[in-house]
């Protein structure tokens, strides 16, 4: 038979907010009015969940998370955009604790945020990806499925990340060419990652490139220019070294 959901008395739930069956809301936990929670999901201690977030079921929003943060932006900020629409988190999602996911964003079905992770605005995060501890995904960026980001990476603002893409530890990519000397509305240039591509810990992406599919960049390489499909780079700047093997695409390792 359902349960109501159980709400601790230490916790805050406006009267607004729809809790489904068998939610639970842990000690010190804070949730905005018309926030929508989904069946069985928890949110642990200390969480915030701001107005009009909605989280799927079978969720858990673990210790200190904060959902549907709106940013707090300098005047002419690249970031600037239209009216924010709510943060919508997918079923089976876990956001782990000290995450940040701001609002406008959409994270996908069984997608993990991990500890510390920052998730900006009008961002996009495909089913079953993670996002390592420490890691941020940057405004208007779009993260495909099955992707993984490894701890302490960023991803700039407006990147394009396709499916089964992976982001070794302290991959650091960039946007802006004139680091903020450029005429205000002048477009930024993130990377493309295309599917299956795989960039080594600590590599350096400049503004603009594409690392094409199933592509291999080697780690602490600085990327300067575009990596076609299956070319395997590596150094400072980077260089094209041999091509990926038949038997190292994906199709062989997932699920693996």
């Amino acid at each position: 038979m359902p349960v109501v959901a159980e709400v601790n008395p230490n916790a805050h739930v406006d009267p607004s907010a729809n809790l489904a069956t068998d939610v639970v809301i842990e000690p010190g936990a804070v949730v905005h009015p018309d926030v929508e929670i989904g069946v069985e999901s928890r949110v642990g201690a200390g969480a915030v969940l701001h107005a009009g977030t909605k989280v799927g079921e079978r969720c858990l929003i673990e210790d200190g998370a904060v959902l549907g943060k709106r940013p707090r932006l300098r005047p002419g900020s690249s970031a600037a955009g239209g009216e924010l629409g709510p943060l919508v988190v997918g079923d089976q999602v876990t956001v782990c604790c000290g995450a940040v996911v701001y609002a406008g964003s959409t994270i996908g079905l069984g997608a993990i945020l991990g500890d510390q992770s920052q998730v900006r605005e009008r961002t996009s995060i495909g089913a079953h990806s993670v996002v390592g501890r420490g890691s941020c995904v940057d405004f208007d960026a779009s993260v495909g499925s099955g992707v993984l980001i490894q701890t302490s990476v960023y991803v700039t603002g407006g990147s394009v990340v396709e499916d089964e893409v992976f982001l070794g530890p302290g991959v650091l990519t960039t946007n802006d060419d004139a680091m903020g000397r450029h005429a205000r509305g002048e477009p930024l240039k993130a990377p493309v990652f295309r599917r299956a591509c795989r960039v080594g810990g600590a590599a350096t992406l400049v503004p603009g490139v594409e690392v094409g599919e199933e592509a291999f960049v080697a780690a602490g390489a600085l990327v300067t220019r575009d990596v076609g499909a299956r070319e395997v780079v590596m150094g400072v700047p980077a260089r094209v070294v041999r091509r990926v093997e038949d038997e190292d695409l994906i199709e062989r390792w997932r699920g693996g």
